[in-house]
């Protein structure tokens, strides 16, 4: 018999041949990939923006200008000068207010794209207070014009929350259409019996000077007002029970129902809290910029909420770099064109590239492969 033990003998080593120093192992490559999906929400804005620019860069190039400096000018002229710096701030304003619309009902699971609608509202109300209080001291005038603007855009909204809740009207058909309805009568209304008397343009009086907004140095009061709604916003969405109700209609409208929540309720309170915010940003346009409603003034504002809501991936806070980001490209259009001669119709090309890119989970699933989340879910009730 052969005493010899099998367990002697050597044998292949269990973890192969040794590695060398310095190479990366698919576990360690997979370990990073795990570490950033975890900010997959951050990182998928940043790349969609570098390869919005990146397009952007080659639609310049094939206009015979050098992408570098059109870019530097459009920066410097939106940021490097105190006037540059108070438009691009004014022109945040509205857009954190009607991203903040947008992100509040995203959160509730709807998809509302009437924030122009709430907005125009929000404008013309705040005219024809700031226009027919007249006389009256800031102390009065001011703080009703602002409410004014408020509550136009929540009723507006409110209406399709109503349809939404208890008739069970997609509110992506409901606001488009309010959308246009708010346009035509809005048009009307200063074309006819709020136009400016002698005037041949559509445009209402201008306001009282003492219902117009102030700025602070180069900083618009609005645009403070903006900054603490959006804390506010993320506080109560955090931090309530009001935030977490709409949070689990949002998330799962079955077991909201049977947890007790009253989902009409709280659908149509989210809109009307979305169609106020967005009143609220027409109001400050209003009274803070142009100083009366003008047809025109507020074009597209209330759309480009909807850009700034999916860059910022349903944050309130994030609204605020967002709409940063976007009023800084709105602001430097002009100059660009005009030192560049280059068409100031490529800012809306990079946002639309970075929309899409942002909102569709191409990009993620690119990035972070089955790690990838689903974005921002637009609304939890299509086709419902």
């Amino acid at each position: 018999m052969n005493d010899t033990s099998t367990t002697d003998r050597p044998g292949p080593s269990p973890a192969g041949p040794p590695r060398e120093q310095g190479a990366t192992s698919p576990e360690n490559r997979r370990g990073v990939l795990d570490v950033l999906a975890r900010f997959q929400g951050v990182l998928v804005p940043i790349v969609a923006l570098l390869v919005a620019f990146a397009i952007g860069a080659a639609l310049i190039r094939l206009q015979g200008v050098n992408p570098a400096f059109a870019y530097t000018t459009l920066f410097r002229d939106a940021l490097l000068t105190e006037s540059g710096l108070l438009r691009t701030l004014q022109k945040a304003t509205p857009l954190i207010l009607s991203g903040l619309a947008v992100v509040i009902g995203l959160r509730v699971g709807l998809f509302n794209i009437g924030a122009q609608g709430q907005l125009l509202w929000g404008a013309i109300g705040a005219a024809y207070v700031g226009v027919h209080l007249a006389g009256a001291p800031a102390v009065v005038i001011l703080p009703a014009a602002l409410l004014a603007g408020i509550a136009c855009g929540a009723v507006w909204a409110g209406i399709a929350g109503l349809l939404k809740a208890y008739r069970g009207v997609h509110e992506v058909i409901s606001t488009i259409m309010l959308n246009s309805v708010a346009a035509g009568v809005i048009d009307w209304l200063v074309s006819f019996p709020l136009k400016e008397p002698g005037q041949s343009i559509p445009r209402s009086s201008a306001i009282d000077p003492a219902a117009e907004l102030s700025n602070l140095g180069f900083v618009p009061v609005g645009f403070v007002v903006a900054l603490a709604l959006a804390g506010l916003i993320a506080w109560i969405l955090r931090r309530t029970t009001a935030g977490f109700r709409f949070d689990t209609v949002g998330a799962n409208r079955d077991a909201a129902h049977y947890a007790g929540i009253r989902i009409p309720l709280v659908v149509t309170a989210a809109m009307c809290a979305s169609g106020a915010l967005a009143g609220l940003g027409g109001a400050i346009e209003t009274l803070g910029v142009v100083g009366r409603y003008e047809t025109g003034s507020s074009a597209g504002l209330g759309f480009d909420g909807i850009t700034i809501a999916l860059l910022a991936r349903a944050n309130p806070l994030a609204t605020i770099p967002a709409a940063l980001l976007v009023g800084v490209l709105r602001s430097g259009a002009a100059g660009l064109q005009f030192e560049t001669g280059i068409q100031p119709e490529v800012v809306d090309v990079l946002l639309a590239v970075t929309l899409l890119l942002v909102s569709i989970p191409v990009l993620a699933r690119v990035l972070f492969g089955r790690r990838a989340r689903d974005g921002v879910s637009l609304t939890s009730g299509w086709g419902s």
